[in-house]
């Protein structure tokens, strides 16, 4: 009878368990249902806030931007052939020729501009409108995100904090109205470049600097080719070091070759706007922080510059 007893009450005792922990697993389910349905609603409302940003900031962008008449990058497949220096001079021969222009430096790992117009030091003021470009020589507008690091501090930044950046140098910063906006893009054909074509669909186009070497030749054509496939219209190619003339007897030494830069144009059917020559001056006057076509207006590189100016001026006309 004992035993009956007993099987009976552990029968009734595994069907309470069975029921009970069937009514936990439910419970469980029911739980991890809603909390399914909470974090999808949670995520479509983060997805609609996200894409109602992006709307106010394209919106934005374009405001922004469609005060600028002319938009002109300057990009080079290598580094050190002196793209800055080239970014830096035409917009103050631009500037120069009285009209309103802006210089953005999206060199993010390797910010120079602020170095070669003097701002060093400076920082960026901040209004209800947004942040107010560094103001340089001749009215030039200046922003870099040198104006927001201390001076030894690098960028140790991944590709979409460097396309976030470059896009609030466009959309948070309150250019106004310009004839020209200048872009110093850092070498190669990475996220910098790729951003500004992916920004400014509608950008006049780029100018390509190079050196006479037929090493720079050969990486500058890969700048060439990025820009025809993102059309992006190419102005023209500048060759930049392109010999040393002695400035005491005038006697012109290719230290680099010559005409790499212009056989490149030909070979890939671009406009070769011309070539600069080495000058110490140029070393001295961006140490200086002022643009050699300012300080030095009758040197031969100047000059030489100056003919570079004219051929993007008329391209702007056409």
């Amino acid at each position: 009878m004992e035993f009956y007893a007993v099987d009976f009450f552990t029968k009734v005792l595994r069907r309470k368990s069975a029921n009970y922990f069937s009514f936990l697993k439910n419970q469980t389910l029911t739980k991890f249902q809603d909390g399914i349905f909470v974090a999808l609603e949670r995520n479509m409302a983060q997805l609609e806030a996200y894409k109602h940003l992006q709307t106010e900031e394209q919106q934005k962008l374009k405001e922004r931007m469609g005060k600028i008449k002319h938009k002109i990058a300057i990009i080079s497949g290598k580094g050190g052939v002196g793209k800055s220096t080239v970014t830096v001079n035409l917009a103050a021969a631009f500037a120069g020729k009285g009209f309103k222009v802006g210089v953005l430096d999206a060199d993010i790992h390797g910010p120079s501009v602020p170095k070669l117009l003097g701002l060093e030091g400076r920082r960026v003021k901040y209004g209800p409108p947004g942040a107010f470009p560094v103001e340089g020589p001749l009215g030039m507008k200046v922003m870099s995100i040198d104006f927001f690091l201390a001076e030894e501090a690098p960028t140790i930044w991944r590709g979409p904090l460097k396309m976030r950046a470059i896009r609030q140098f466009l959309v948070d910063i309150v250019w106004g109205e310009l004839d020209y906006l200048f872009i110093d893009l850092p070498p190669g054909t990475g996220d910098e470049p790729l951003s500004i074509a992916q920004l400014l669909p509608e950008i006049d186009g780029v100018v390509i600097v190079t050196m006479p070497t037929g090493l720079s030749s050969l990486v500058v054509k890969k700048a060439i080719t990025f820009a025809e496939r993102l059309n992006m219209p190419i102005i023209g190619v500048v060759e930049n070091m392109s010999g040393f003339i002695c400035p005491h007897c005038g006697e012109k030494t290719e230290i680099f070759g010559s005409g790499g830069g212009e056989k490149m144009s030909k070979e890939a059917d671009v406009t070769f706007l011309g070539s600069i020559p080495i000058d110490p001056k140029i070393g001295i006057d961006s140490d200086k922080g002022q643009p050699f076509t300012i300080a030095h207006k009758e040197s031969v590189a100047a000059k030489a510059f100056a003919e570079i100016v004219e051929k993007v001026a008329a391209y702007r006309k056409k």
